[in-house]
């Protein structure tokens, strides 16, 4: 580790110097790796084939991406740092990276970002220097470090200043997938990145306010402080569709995270094939909390108390366990609260150690081995089938679905004559599979998995665009992480189901995580000012007392709202927008969708679909309203707004897309009409 003390000839090469080596450095740690001979030390070959994995994902990890900066900052410490942060001599430098690379004596040339002492490069100021001397940004072109900006925090003298450097990282223009933002993290945005594993976080941001790079850093930052747990335990990260995943994938690889799973809520509760779908009203009503104690009711009301008591017979000696203690047995499972399946597991051991009690008045001393034979008992196993019969949950699901009696037994005051003729299906239907189940359905077959039997729990689960979930929905999501923590990432002005959640408290409350701490992100990093100023203009009418977002960025963009006269127009400002620099998403109401893709086809433009990866080569993406949520594009044409507002089933839903729409834009929004503009745009 050298001293902060720079060539005063050419600071830029000592720089450029210190990434070569570095890239050197990691290049030999790879290959350190690549060269280790694993044959002697594994004792089968499932303990080989795990080890392999192993160092499999570290070579993986020790990728050097030749377009990533292997480092983006360097601090100067005034003093050696706290012993419980690094070990160092007085005034040591530590350059900032997305990853630990060390030389060939184990010296640090690089050190993680998630590592305490890089913590005031994002944290310290003038006002709070953390005991940094000097912070230096560097600015890349491709992987070529080609300029640099130093911050004197401990000189008083020297002005405080926006850094160009940090500015220019923000708006630069992107093609392809989301890119980690290790290099532009905010004070605000790095508090909740390093909160604890221990508690759930919900973040509140509006568009731009990186929310979502906010949530996966958190998930690499907490990988990183408790990896051994988490390895144990696991962690996933949940999206709105298999687009916005795809958009987001890369992030964490590009960390060295390659563990994190990722899912949708019905990837989650894919337990039967869905092929069918319900009204806003009907699924309004199966997304209610309260299905959830029609559920419950309707499982354990196939638990029947005795009437016949249980004869078992061994060798020459009957035991008989009269009814009412079998009732008493089943009445104490009842009160316990336990799940189904796990209370009719236990019963016939409970049957059996009343035999046993009854053996050892009668002189015997039966083991353990005569109790277990006990519960297999032909007797005993009737007895249990009879009083506590197994569920399966398709089945239950279904029947609550097609049996009007069977649903308004057990909805009984829970829910009206008229929400349960909304959710009865019309027709009956023959079995499971060739039931035409909706997804809300499958959510509700998830409930009763979990009543019967207990759902595996991760160590930490972060849910993003989650404000457009429904009550069981969250319910389904939270017993994923009943013995873990969460990062519940939305914006509820981007809540664009009829059932989106109103509140975060009562969102936290669905997820069984009530103790959660809800923060807001209200500086908006990404979107221009001219921009979300427009888009504000929605918020009164869709979050009444959301406070808007307040844009940051030094370059307000480029807005312009134009009347056109048909899709030729809109093709025509599609290859304008493509003369600029970056990525071009052309956004439109589902239904406009063909006709835009047909006019483009035929001008010979390339467009893609979202989700799909641009290139320099392709970079415009076709985008219908309803999947644009959580992308973005450098600049946006957004294609008559009345008509994504008529494309939703209520006005505030369809203002509440038309929101995100506007808000997809890094550098420049175009507006296009024929129709006139919704007036809540004024």
């Amino acid at each position: 580790m050298s001293t902060p003390v720079d060539d005063p000839l050419d600071p830029l090469s000592r720089e450029r110097s210190h990434l070569a080596g570095s890239r050197a450095a990691l290049r030999a740690m790879r290959e350190d790796v690549e060269s280790l001979d694993i044959s002697d030390v594994t004792a089968n070959w499932v303990n080989a084939e795990v080890l392999a994995r192993q160092i499999d994902d570290r070579i993986k990890a020790l990728a050097d991406l030749s377009d990533t900066p292997l480092f983006f900052g360097r601090l100067d410490y005034l003093h050696a740092p706290g012993a419980e942060q690094a070990e160092g001599a007085e005034g040591e430098r530590f350059y900032i990276g997305r990853r630990h690379v060390h030389d060939a004596e184990g010296d640090p040339m690089v050190i993680d970002w998630r590592a305490p002492v890089s913590q005031p490069f994002y944290r310290a100021s003038k006002k709070d220097p953390l005991d940094i001397g000097l912070r230096r940004r560097f600015g890349y072109t491709g992987g070529d470090l080609t300029a640099y900006e130093d911050e004197h925090l401990s000189d008083p003298a020297e002005a405080t200043r926006t850094s160009k450097l940090l500015q220019q990282e923000i708006e630069r223009p992107r093609v392809g997938p989301m890119r980690d933002i290790v290099a532009t993290i905010q004070p605000e945005q790095d508090e909740i990145v390093r909160s604890g594993l221990g508690g759930t976080v919900c973040v509140q941001g509006g568009p731009g306010t990186g929310k979502t790079a906010v949530g996966l850093h958190r998930v690499a930052y907490l990988l990183y402080a408790h990896r051994e747990r988490l390895a144990r335990t696991g962690t996933l990260v949940i999206g709105p569709n298999k687009s916005f995943l795809h958009y987001i994938e890369q992030v964490l690889p590009a960390l060295g995270e390659l563990s994190v799973r990722q899912a949708t809520v019905d990837d989650l509760v894919a337990h039967v094939e869905v092929r069918g779908a319900d009204d806003s009203t009907a699924a309004v009503v199966k997304g209610d909390a309260r299905m959830a104690e029609v559920l419950r009711r309707a499982v354990y009301a196939h638990v029947s108390m005795p009437t016949e008591p249980v004869v078992v017979v061994r060798g020459s000696r009957r035991w008989r366990v009269p009814a009412y203690e079998l009732e008493e047995t089943v009445r104490e499972l009842l009160d316990r609260d336990i799940r189904y399946g796990a209370a009719r597991e236990a019963l016939p051991q409970r049957i059996a150690h009343a035999v046993l009690v009854q053996m050892e008045r009668s002189g015997e001393a039966p083991d353990d081995r005569v109790q277990d034979a006990v519960a297999r008992n032909s007797a005993v196993k009737a007895a249990v089938k009879a009083i506590w019969p197994p569920v399966e949950a398709a089945k239950l699901v279904l029947r609550l679905l097609t049996d009007a009696d069977f649903l308004a037994e057990h909805a009984a005051g829970i829910l009206s004559e008229d929400e349960q003729k909304t959710i009865l299906w019309a027709k009956p239907v023959r079995s499971v599979k060739s039931a035409k189940w909706s997804a809300a359905d499958t959510v509700l077959i998830d409930e009763v998995n979990d009543l019967v039997s207990r759902t595996a729990s991760l160590g930490h689960v972060v849910l993003d665009e989650a404000q457009d979930l429904s009550p069981m929905q969250y319910r389904a999501v939270g017993r994923r992480c009943t013995t873990g923590s969460a990062t519940i990432l939305g914006d509820l002005a981007q809540g664009t189901t009829p059932w989106a959640t109103r509140s975060w408290d009562e969102a936290l409350a669905h997820l069984g995580k009530s103790e959660g701490v809800i923060e807001e992100l209200t500086a908006g990093f990404r979107v221009p000012t001219d921009v979300i100023a427009y888009a504000s203009r929605l918020l009164p009418h869709i979050a009444p007392g959301l406070a808007p977002v307040a844009s940051i960025r030094e370059n307000p963009g480029f807005f312009e709202v134009r009347e056109v006269s048909g899709t030729a127009e809109v093709v025509s400002a599609c290859g304008e927008l493509l003369r600029q620099e970056g990525s071009i998403g052309l956004i439109a109401a589902d239904a406009r969708i063909p006709a835009l893709a047909e006019a483009l086809t035929e001008a010979g433009l390339t467009y893609l679909a979202p989700g799909e990866e641009t290139t320099r080569q392709t970079r415009l993406t076709l985008v219908p309203a309803s999947l644009s949520k959580g992308l973005e594009y450098d600049y946006v044409l957004l294609d008559e707004p009345q008509a994504v507002v008529d494309g939703e089933p209520d006005e505030r839903t369809g203002l509440r897309r038309l929101y995100v729409a506007l808000t997809r834009a890094v550098s420049g929004l175009v507006v296009v009409h024929g129709a006139g503009l919704p007036v809540q745009l004024g």
